[in-house]
Order: C-alpha cells, then sequence, then structure tokens
C-alpha cells in the first residue's frame, strides 16, 4: 500500500496512527459533567480507577487498565494514556468539554491505536461511555 492510499483511510494519521473521536453534547452544564469525570472516572476509565491531581501521576482500573495523567485543564480537558492489560502499547486519550446553547459537548479523542480493528471497538466503548455518562448525570 502507498502512502497515498493509506492516508486515503478514515481514521489513520501520518503522525499518531490509527484515532478516533466520538462525542456528544449532553444537557447538563460543564461543572456538572466535569465534576463527574474528573471526581468519578470509573465511569469512563474502569472501576476502581482514581484520577491523579497532577500531571505524571499514574492511574489503574481494577481491569488492569493503566496510564499516566498528562495533564488537567479544570472545566476543559483531561489527557493521559491509555493502556488495556491484553495491549502491547500505550495510546494517547483525551475527553474535552465545551459548553453549548443547549448543554455540554463532550468529546473523547484517542490516538496511537494499532489498527482498525482497535480503533472500532474503541469507537464503540467511548459510545458507550457516553451513554454512562447520561445517564449518571440524569440520577
Amino acid at each position: 500500500m502507498t502512502e497515498a492510499s493509506s492516508a486515503r483511510q478514515v481514521g489513520l494519521t501520518r503522525d499518531a496512527g490509527w484515532e478516533i473521536g466520538v462525542s456528544k453534547t449532553l444537557p447538563y452544564p460543564v461543572e456538572a459533567v466535569w465534576r463527574l469525570l474528573s471526581g468519578y472516572p470509573a465511569v469512563w476509565l474502569g472501576t476502581g480507577a482514581v484520577l491523579p491531581e497532577a500531571a505524571g501521576g499514574a492511574w489503574r482500573a481494577d481491569d488492569g487498565t493503566r496510564g499516566e495523567l498528562r495533564s488537567r485543564r479544570e472545566h476543559d480537558r483531561i489527557r493521559l494514556t491509555w493502556r488495556p492489560r491484553n495491549w502491547t502499547h500505550d495510546s494517547t486519550v483525551q475527553v474535552a468539554m465545551r459548553e453549548t446553547a443547549t448543554g455540554t459537548t463532550v468529546r473523547f479523542h484517542q490516538e496511537r491505536l494499532a489498527d482498525q480493528g482497535e480503533r472500532e471497538r474503541q469507537r464503540e466503548y467511548w459510545r458507550a461511555v457516553l451513554g454512562r455518562l447520561e445517564v449518571e448525570l440524569s440520577q
């Protein structure tokens, strides 16, 4: 496959490998969304996960998924590495939020995925996370 033909594949980048982005606007203020994402990270990182307060801090979920917090900007975004127990590589995940007229748009972006299959599995994972966020916020 030539570089020109591989560049046409949706989700494949030159520098970050395969990537995926999933977003949804939730009818809640950014403060509520931030409080859930930063204060209850199990809803998106996995059961048992605790988000570090400072960049460089490690996190780990009960299922063995682990990573390191890269950055955290209050009411804006969290960026971290992500490596499930059965993966041989790290990926990078960013969750960003922006207040809109109808609520808050939440966007998960993940890069450095191994291949198209991994990209599709992560698309489904992040879609399910957005569904869980909506349920948690409605309670």
